[in-house]
């Protein structure tokens, strides 16, 4: 009788072990049940995932993980589930700025504990979203030294084709013009990849939190299916063996998440905070000094060719800085960018004793910072590195040390050129480590940093809000010295690269002729040979690219005699850069889109189109209910074009409400700016 209770009770316990275990959860579902994510194991041990959108497949399972170079040590299969847990999260986060002050964090997670015969762990962690999924990697080696990466297994094999966006998948640079084709044609990829399928849905490939890892760009293997390659330590050569080091981790790590954001809208994309979610909170006790603003700069004179970051055309004089700071105190800008202010750099390269500290002959540093502080306005200063990145860590704190104590807290930095300093892709590990680096120290000491030519943003803003903005694309600059940028690049960039984070494009060209620059001595004629440059837009849609172009650090980027007298310049007086909350209205990729920020109880809107002229109905229900606004459009004329005609605008002011619409008709490459400010009886 006792034998018998006692199988009795062993079979009960193996019964609820068991069941424990087929219990142990391999599946997850966004909050709204939407989305589901499937992992598993193959018969190899490798870990697979499978999404599905709506209850139709979405991605067919895919394999998962990194690779290393040590047989005994497997990072990439053998692998049995451990256990696994699924938990959720619904809270509210704020940020010291952003395109929304406020953040929601709505998810479920699903993690998995895996281990191998060679004793590796790994944890994978899924947190699916409302309108989109992460995933990560969290290794534990049976070792504390340091470990090689050499590979990624990671894959994204969609179950059928798509209209794909994206710039080539090199390791150095952004600034290419973007490609629209067939996912199953694209043959490499840097992300954000942003992808339109056939029933309406959208997508978009990316990272968030990259630190101490190098960046991911995208291979399509065969069919639709997209395997992520990761930047090299080194790029001297594909027969260098170094090509194929990826990164250098400690016994424990963890990989930035991968992302892929999904929506039933293009402008669902723009609306998405899911990169942000993905970060970590912010690092910084006090971030009061952290401050979005508006700037004017010596800058565009020199893609222009009439001035020059040195000699006799130098732009950065202190003559010139004095009277930009005037016209900023006068224009409520808050910030002056004084790039070529520095002796060393000449625009093509460096003078040997290059020191980030020591200001061009003709340019008095302490005079101009200390007039900039009595006007109110924050001095911007540039270092250029021309990409050696070993020569400014050198001299990094000791220039910052310089920087704060003359009361200097924003910097732009640049690394011009192919790549960094001895054959490191600029993405490589030691790219994000050295660009970390410089992020951190400039906290310490309450800077606030613009880069460009740097790795693309991941959300790490969140994390460290004194990276203000970045480049990272391909910007106005173009436009001064090729063919430019071609219409539709504005309405790209928003569905793109701007998914990832702000981007300092640097608009807000009012001669898009360059008019005022004919008959003028130049250091070199603009262009290459047989190029006509000019801006490929309207005059209205370089305002409305103010609001729809993204940047906490918004610039007005023409020579200062284009704006002195001209009216259209009220919208950026009237501009906020440092907004509340924002709203991506309607658009297409690459075809129109249109944006609203709210600053307080103000708003600016902005629509912009690209080479087909449209008309577009839009609903003002944005708008605070119950106040009257007084609305103020900056329009494309009638007869407007961006080849035949593209200075003709128009300003008009309404008085309106939340319950109104408006009609608004853009031209080819055009665009409408609107701000709106409650109407004071």
């Amino acid at each position: 009788m006792k034998s018998l209770r006692s199988t009795a009770i062993l079979a009960v316990f193996l019964s609820l072990f068991l069941s424990g275990c087929v219990a142990d959860p391999m599946e997850v579902s966004s909050p709204d049940g939407r989305i589901v994510v499937t992992a598993s194991l193959d018969s190899a041990g490798v870990p697979l995932y499978a999404v599905a959108v709506d209850g139709r497949p979405f991605i067919a399972p895919s394999p998962m993980g990194l690779v290393n170079d040590r047989l005994d040590w497997d990072l990439a299969g053998g692998f049995r589930l451990v256990s696994s847990q699924v938990t959720s999260c619904d809270c509210v986060w704020h940020q010291p700025w952003g395109e929304n002050k406020e953040i929601r964090d709505r998810h479920r997670t699903l993690l998995l504990r895996l281990r191998n015969d060679g004793e590796v762990g790994l944890d994978i962690e899924f947190r699916v979203f409302d309108d989109g999924l992460g995933f990560r990697y969290t290794y534990d080696y049976p070792y504390s030294d340091d470990h090689c990466i050499c590979g990624e297994s990671t894959a994204f094999s969609f179950v059928e084709d798509a209209l794909s966006w994206s710039i080539p998948g090199d390791f150095n640079s952004y600034e290419h013009l973007y490609r629209k084709m067939p996912l199953s044609e694209l043959k490499d990829a840097n992300t954000p990849l942003t992808l339109k399928f056939s029933d309406s849905l959208y997508a978009s490939i990316h990272e968030a939190a990259i630190v101490d890892f190098p960046e991911m760009v995208l291979r399509r293997t065969e069919g639709t299916m997209l395997c992520a390659e990761l930047a090299p330590l080194k790029q001297d050569g594909i027969h260098d063996s170094s090509y194929f080091l990826k990164a250098l981790v400690p016994a424990r790590f963890s990989s930035p998440w991968r992302t892929i954001q999904i929506a039933r809208s293009a402008v669902g994309l723009v609306n998405s905070s899911l990169i942000l979610n993905l970060n970590e909170p912010c690092a910084l006790a006090d971030v009061s000094w952290i401050h979005p603003m508006k700037y004017i700069g010596v800058w565009w004179g020199m893609h222009l060719g009439v001035e020059s970051w040195g000699g006799p055309y130098h732009g950065a004089t202190t003559e010139a800085a004095l009277r930009y700071i005037d016209f900023a105190a006068a224009n409520n800008i808050q910030g002056v960018l004084f790039e070529g202010w520095n002796d060393a750099w000449r625009g093509s390269d460096a003078l040997p004793d290059f020191d980030f500290t020591r200001a061009a002959a003709d340019f008095d540093v302490e005079r101009v910072v200390a007039y900039a502080h009595e006007k109110g306005v924050e001095y911007i200063s540039h270092n250029e590195t021309g990409g050696n990145f070993h020569r400014f860590e050198e001299q990094l704190e000791r220039s910052l040390d310089w920087a704060q104590a003359l009361g200097i807290h924003g910097l732009k930095t640049g690394y011009a050129g192919g790549g960094l300093y001895d054959g490191v892709p600029r993405h490589s590990q030691t790219g994000v480590r050295h660009f970390q680096k410089v992020i951190e120290e400039a906290a310490k000491r309450q800077i606030m940093v613009d880069a460009h030519e740097v790795i693309k943003p991941s959300g790490l803003r969140r994390t460290w809000p004194n990276f203000m903005t970045r480049e990272c694309a391909r910007g106005m600059e173009y436009n001064g010295w090729s063919a430019g940028n071609p219409p539709e690049h504005h309405e790209i960039l928003p569905y793109t690269r701007l998914l990832g984070g702000p981007m300092d494009y640097t608009p807000g060209v009012f001669d898009v002729l360059y008019r005022s620059i004919q008959g003028r001595k130049q250091v070199r004629s603009w262009g290459q040979p047989g190029t006509q440059c000019r801006v490929n837009t309207t005059l209205a849609k370089q305002i409305a690219n103010w609001v729809v172009l993204y940047s906490p650090m918004q610039m007005a980027c023409d020579l200062l005699e284009n704006y002195a007298h001209h009216p259209a310049f009220q919208f950026f007086r009237d501009f906020d850069a440092d907004c509340d909350a924002s709203e991506a209205l309607q658009g297409e990729v690459g075809e129109y889109i249109a944006v609203v920020r709210r600053a307080g109880d103000r708003f600016f809107y902005g629509a912009t189109t690209d080479a087909t002229p449209r008309t577009l109905e839009q609903s003002l229900s944005f708008l605070l209910p119950g106040t009257t606004y007084r609305a103020t459009l900056y329009a494309d004329a009638p007869d407007a074009d961006w080849q035949t005609n593209p200075y003709a605008y128009d300003i008009e002011t309404r008085t309106v409400t939340s319950a109104d619409t408006l009609t608004l008709t853009l031209a080819a490459s055009g665009g409408c700016a609107i701000s709106f400010l409650p109407k004071v009886d």
